[in-house]
Order: structure tokens, then sequence, then C-alpha cells
């Protein structure tokens, strides 16, 4: 399997800036770890959606997988308590 390529939408890119400096390196780590498995271990599947979330911390990241094109979209970041809403 080949790697992935990773596209944060702008409402991706607004959450990471309201993420504590503290967190946010672990955070972009773990994104730039789907490239090479999109599907890890510790990822779910989203009921109802085609989507799938990651954990760091008390954060979460939402994205979808599309196989055909090898993309992999990064749809919203957030804190655990806000994230599904």
């Amino acid at each position: 399997m080949g790697s992935y390529s990773l596209f944060l939408k702008k409402s991706a890119e607004r959450d990471l800036r309201k993420i504590p400096q503290t967190d946010l390196q672990r955070i972009i780590q773990r994104i730039k770890e789907l490239a090479a498995t999109p599907r890890p271990s510790s990822s779910e599947k989203l009921a109802g959606q085609d989507s799938y979330r990651i954990r760091q911390g008390d954060y979460r990241t939402v994205y979808t997988v599309d196989d055909d094109r090898q993309l992999i979209e990064i749809v919203k970041i957030g804190h655990r308590r806000e994230i599904y809403r």
C-alpha cells in the first residue's frame, strides 16, 4: 500500500488554531501518521457515517478515507466534549 495524501478542510485548519500549543504538535504528528496507515488499529469508524476518528489525549480528529484517490481528508479537530456536536 502506498502513501496517502493529506488534505485539511478550511474548518479543520481553523480548529487547529484553537488548540493549545502543548497538544498541537502531538495532534499534527498523529495526522501525519495517517498518510502511511489510514486506518490504524486505534481508529474507530463513526456510526452512520463514512468517517473515522483517532484520539490524541482529550482531542479527536475526524477524517474520511478515499482509497481510489489515496486521499485522507481531515474534516474536524476538537476537544472530545465538543467534536461530535
